[in-house]
C-alpha cells in the first residue's frame, strides 16, 4: 500500500517561488483559515478582514524569497496578518468623515454572527461579547486556528507565550460564568 504524503510548507513555498501555481494554491488553501482567524481576532468586519487577508497574501508573494525558515510560514503569516490588521485599525482611527449626515452606513453583520442566531447560541454570543477585547481575541484565534502553536499565537496576538494558557483559562472561566448568569448553563451541572 502506498502512502501519499503532502508536501511541507518549505517545499510548497520554494515551488511557488519558482512559479508553480498549484503550490501557491495549496499554500493559500492550507493557511487561509489561520490568516482569517488572526484578522478576525482584531474585531474587523468582514470587508476589512478580507482586505487584511488579501494584503497578507500579497506580502507573502512579494517577500517569499526572503523567508529564512519556511517551516515557520504559519507564524510568519500570523505576524504579518496582525501587522496589517493593526495598520488598518490605526488608519481607521485617523479617518473622519466630512459630513456624517450624508453617509448611508449599513452595519455589516459579522460572519460568525450568522451561525449564532438560535436562542442558546445567541445567549452564548452575548456572553462572549461581554468579555474583554483581549479575551475575545485570544479565544477567537485559539478556536479558529487550532493548528497554531502557542509561540505562533503569542506572535499573532502580541502577548507573551507564557500568558496564553492562563489567559485562555481565565477567559473561558469568565465566559462560563457569564453564560451561567444568563441561564445558558447550570453551574452545578459539572
Amino acid at each position: 500500500m502506498e502512502v501519499e504524503t503532502r508536501p511541507g510548507a518549505a517545499e510548497l513555498l520554494r515551488a511557488a517561488e519558482l512559479g508553480d501555481r498549484a503550490a501557491w494554491r495549496e499554500l493559500v488553501v492550507r493557511h487561509t483559515p489561520t490568516v482569517w482567524a488572526v484578522a478576525r481576532s482584531h474585531r474587523l468586519d468582514r470587508h476589512d478582514a478580507a482586505d487584511v487577508v488579501q494584503s497578507t497574501w500579497l506580502s507573502l508573494l512579494e517577500n517569499m524569497n526572503r523567508i529564512h525558515d519556511p517551516t515557520r510560514l504559519a507564524a510568519w503569516l500570523a505576524v504579518t496578518t496582525r501587522r496589517h490588521a493593526l495598520r488598518l485599525i490605526a488608519a481607521r482611527r485617523r479617518e473622519s468623515p466630512v459630513d456624517e449626515a450624508r453617509l448611508d452606513v449599513t452595519p455589516t453583520e459579522a460572519a460568525d454572527a450568522v451561525v449564532l442566531r438560535s436562542a442558546p447560541n445567541a445567549a452564548l454570543w452575548r456572553a462572549f461579547t461581554q468579555l474583554s477585547e483581549q479575551c475575545q481575541r485570544v479565544l477567537r484565534v485559539l478556536v479558529h486556528a487550532p493548528e497554531l502553536s502557542y509561540r505562533q499565537v503569542a506572535a499573532a496576538l502580541g502577548i507573551p507565550i507564557g500568558a496564553i494558557g492562563p489567559t485562555r483559562g481565565r477567559c473561558l472561566a469568565q465566559l462560563r460564568r457569564k453564560a451561567s448568569l444568563s441561564g445558558l448553563f447550570r453551574e452545578d451541572a459539572r
